[in-house]
């Protein structure tokens, strides 16, 4: 069984089939471009599917290209864990690029800029560029430095190049407007020194490019037709175009043997921005998840409470249900704020149709059964998905000691209650119809067990099997019982909006003290020998999942996904 939506349209969707109607295009090229500085987070997801969707939807290409000229900044740790999260999200890139395949085009490209009068020297160092930058009211000044001549600029540059200055003594400016009323326009660097040694070619570069230029011009390289981006990215829209109008590489031959060699089909690029994903009750700047790690507030990035993909796969989201929330989210340029619930319901809707169930209580009480010999074992035959037949059955062990969930027993019940009371009767999911007829309590008044008596006619295939009774509880035998970690997950923060100043606290004011609570729970024997990352609802409690580094054989864990029910939106 399936529980993919179809894909909705949207404005880039229609924009990729006018492209194609009209011939524009004759397929699409998009890309996922990540820097490989941290670890992908749920906002990422929407990118990734957007990008490869549309690839996958129209017979296109998508390439996953890593944004790697920041070499201070980046570790093969974090290109390895995206390579892998893509993966897992259920994509496949048509090229691995890398930016620094690229450092050979993009420095032929600066000298034409130089060479073209478009691009020169600057000796400001960064605090002085602020400073003749200007303000959203005030223009700009031109570096003194502008007017250098282009051979003085070469030289310059090449000794740049060769390691001659500092690490910040000097940049690549592109000469563009310093009165533009978009900064980003008022000669922004396209290089930088940076005497760091780096992932991909080692010590062969000093000079690294800046990345609004290489992200414009890699596009261009790899014949990307739409390049998609988070609205953040809208003004520095005019720079991409900037770029790609003074440099055509697909017509510029001092590219031509690199290009060849690199097996590149250049092309002129689109770039259309859209709103990013937000959601309630998590924070998703790189700086505060950092901060969340080194300060050991959670267990690491994939700690099952972070929005990383790493996290919410260990807490056990399914991609399929990440991808249809992504798609049921739209694309738009409205910037807004997701409730998480309507990613919970996601996967409560995909868990629903994939999930086997299985008996589980998290917070026992025992229950003996005193009509019952004590030594009383059997096997009963249990459907393994109410919906769906091809599931199976399994054997589930039953005897007359029992643990079932605390909350189901109460002394004083309130009105509606149809669990078990002393002297009432409740239904032991396909057992039968218990009756308590003795509580026992331990010395500080604290229930620790209930006798009870089994209606032997109300058995399945009895004769009073089908006597009715309002409540129907679930169990486990103690005697054919797997004890087992059990890690109970709650929102990470308090409040919704814990980015947000409230009353000058920080967002560590709101961390939640209960986002987890560890449990030692009884698991019918069937799960024993279950892999981690399986699934499964336990009955009338959530859908777990054996946890993908904790779990063993030996030493079961497992965390819990979800509720069966919304309990905030029960709340509010």
């Amino acid at each position: 069984m399936s529980s993919e939506n179809p894909a909705p349209n949207h404005f880039i969707r229609q924009i990729v089939m006018d492209d194609l109607d009209s011939g524009k295009h004759a397929s699409i090229a998009t890309r996922f471009p990540p820097e490989p500085n941290g670890y992908l987070h749920i906002g990422h997801a929407k990118s990734i599917c957007l990008n490869f969707g549309l690839a996958q939807e129209f017979g296109g290409r998508c390439n996953l290209r890593f944004d790697d000229t920041n070499p201070a900044k980046e570790e093969q740790e974090y290109v390895d864990a995206i390579k892998e999260d893509v993966t897992w999200l259920g994509f496949h890139w048509a090229e691995l690029r890398h930016a620094s395949d690229y450092f050979e085009l993009f420095h032929r490209c600066a000298l034409r800029l130089i060479q073209d009068g478009a691009a020169y020297v600057c000796d400001l160092n960064a605090e002085e560029v602020r400073a003749y930058r200007g303000t959203l009211t005030e223009p700009g000044r031109p570096s003194p430095y502008r007017d250098r001549t282009i051979a003085e600029n070469l030289d310059l540059f090449a000794r740049m190049r060769a390691g001659e200055f500092d690490d910040g003594a000097r940049t690549l400016r592109a000469k563009i407007d310093m009165s533009s009323g978009n900064i980003n326009l008022r000669d922004p660097a396209l290089y930088r020194i940076r005497k760091v040694a780096h992932q991909n070619t080692g010590d062969a570069w000093c000079i690294y490019p800046m990345y609004d230029y290489a992200h414009a011009l890699s596009d261009a390289f790899e014949g990307i037709t739409h390049s998609l981006c988070t609205l953040e990215f809208e003004d520095h829209r005019p720079l991409y175009d900037w770029c790609l109008d003074r440099l055509p590489v697909w017509a510029m031959p001092e590219l031509a043997d690199e290009l060849a060699r690199l097996e590149l089909k250049p092309g002129r690029s689109r770039q259309i921005e859209f709103s990013r994903l937000n959601l309630d009750f998590l924070v998703m700047s790189k700086r505060k998840l950092l901060a969340l790690v080194t300060d050991g507030l959670v267990s690491g990035w994939d700690d099952a409470r972070m929005p990383t993909l790493r996290g919410i796969r260990r807490r056990g989201y399914t991609p399929e249900a990440l991808r249809n929330f992504v798609r049921n989210a739209g694309v738009t340029k409205q910037q807004s704020v997701l409730e998480y619930s309507l990613l919970e319901n996601e996967v409560r809707n995909d868990l629903d149709v994939r999930a086997e169930r299985r008996l589980a209580v998290i917070d026992p009480l025992r229950l003996t059964i005193t009509n019952l010999p004590a030594d009383h074992d059997e096997l009963l035959t249990l459907s393994n998905h109410p919906k769906d037949e091809s599931c199976g059955t399994r054997q589930v062990g039953f005897s007359s000691q029992l643990v079932i969930e605390r909350e189901d027993f109460m002394e004083v019940p309130p009105k509606g209650f149809h669990r078990l009371v002393p002297g009432g009767e409740v239904r032991l999911r396909s057992v039968g119809i218990v009756k308590c007829e003795e509580v026992i309590k331990d010395d500080a008044g604290n229930v620790i067990e209930l006798r009870c008596t089994l209606d032997l006619t109300s058995r399945p295939g009895g004769t009073g099997s089908d006597r009715k009774i309002k409540g129907t509880i679930h169990w486990v035998s103690t005697r054919h019982a797997m004890q087992a970690e059990v890690r109970l997950y709650d929102r990470l923060f308090t409040v919704a909006d814990p980015d947000d100043d409230h009353d000058g606290k920080s967002y560590r004011d709101y961390l939640n003290p209960l986002s987890v609570r560890t449990v030692t729970a009884f698991l019918e024997g069937s799960l024993k020998a279950v892999e981690p990352e399986s699934r499964f609802q336990f009955e009338r409690l959530g859908y777990f999942v054996a946890d993908r580094l904790d779990h063993r054989a030996d030493r079961p864990v497992f965390n819990r996904i979800c509720t069966l029910r919304d309990s905030y939106a029960k709340a509010k």
